[in-house]
């Protein structure tokens, strides 16, 4: 059977770190190794994971610079073939997630990714994703490495995480591995985690940071796509999503177009190239 490592990232966090640490521990299926790295709590995570020191393979509480130095720790102590990030908060969606999935994690691909529920203080929503990824859905989401399990190798032919990002360095090895560099992928038509929504990536007031992350990224590897891919915003937007929503109704349509028409002849006419 494929081992799988399950990596597990946490600082000041004992309460998420209890449920996780359950949720591991508790799992079925035993061929996989579990490590923790903990970037040195001083609120009894540390005495926490000593309690699960039996069940844990490798654990380290020690200061790190960040989640992203936390997590290629976590890397490169990591010896399973596939790995999965199931960081303080986050839990699988049951204890039969690794039993259920192990047989499907073949060498035929590098990637494989299923759904998650998104949890906000007791309110879950479930999350799905395309069996197709694109350039277009990587420039507006992402799949979460909650539920994502990654060939262990690939980050030692593409690259670690970028431990100068706060947020966007898993989805930047997402884009880059899959979008540019043509990784394997397959999609898995399975739950696997819920994931915690109250951390720092799902945090509104972030938001600035993880978009000029993501727009240093694109000018890093992808210059020749911007500007064509802003064009994505606006196909997106909720006034776009309206106006195809009117054109399915052949009254509404065409009054919205006589309106726009009407509007059209008291603006300067549109240049073209």
């Amino acid at each position: 059977m494929t081992k799988i490592s399950v990596i597990t990232i946490n600082f000041n966090d004992k309460k998420g770190l209890s449920k996780t640490l359950e949720s591991v521990t508790n799992q079925s299926y035993r061929d996989f190794e579990f490590i923790v790295i903990d970037g040195g709590s001083t609120d009894g995570s540390k005495e926490l994971i000593e309690q699960y020191h039996d069940k844990i393979n490798y654990w380290v509480s020690e200061k790190d610079t960040g989640v992203f130095n936390a997590m290629n720790k976590g890397i490169k102590r990591s010896s399973g073939e596939f790995l999965i990030f199931m960081n303080g908060g986050d839990c699988f969606y049951d204890n039969s997630v690794l039993e259920n999935i192990a047989s499907d994690l073949t060498p035929e691909f590098d990637i494989y990714y299923g759904d998650n529920y998104k949890d906000n203080n007791g309110s879950k929503r479930l999350k799905t994703y395309p069996e197709k990824l694109s350039f277009s859905f990587f420039y507006t989401s992402s799949i979460n490495h909650q539920s994502t399990f990654i060939r262990r190798s690939l980050f030692d032919t593409i690259f670690y995480y970028d431990e100068n990002y706060k947020i966007a360095s898993d989805w930047e090895f997402f884009i880059y591995a899959i979008c540019y560099k043509n990784v394997s992928y397959k999609y898995l038509r399975k739950t696997i985690a819920v994931y915690d929504f109250t951390g720092i990536s799902s945090n509104p007031k972030f938001r600035s940071i993880y978009e000029e992350e993501k727009r240093l990224s694109f000018a890093k590897y992808f210059p020749a796509f911007i500007d064509d891919y802003q064009f994505v915003d606006v196909i997106n937007s909720k006034r776009f999503l309206q106006f195809e929503h009117i054109k399915k109704f052949k009254i509404s349509w065409k009054l919205l177009k006589a309106f726009i028409n009407l509007l059209l002849l008291f603006l300067p006419k549109i240049r073209t190239k």
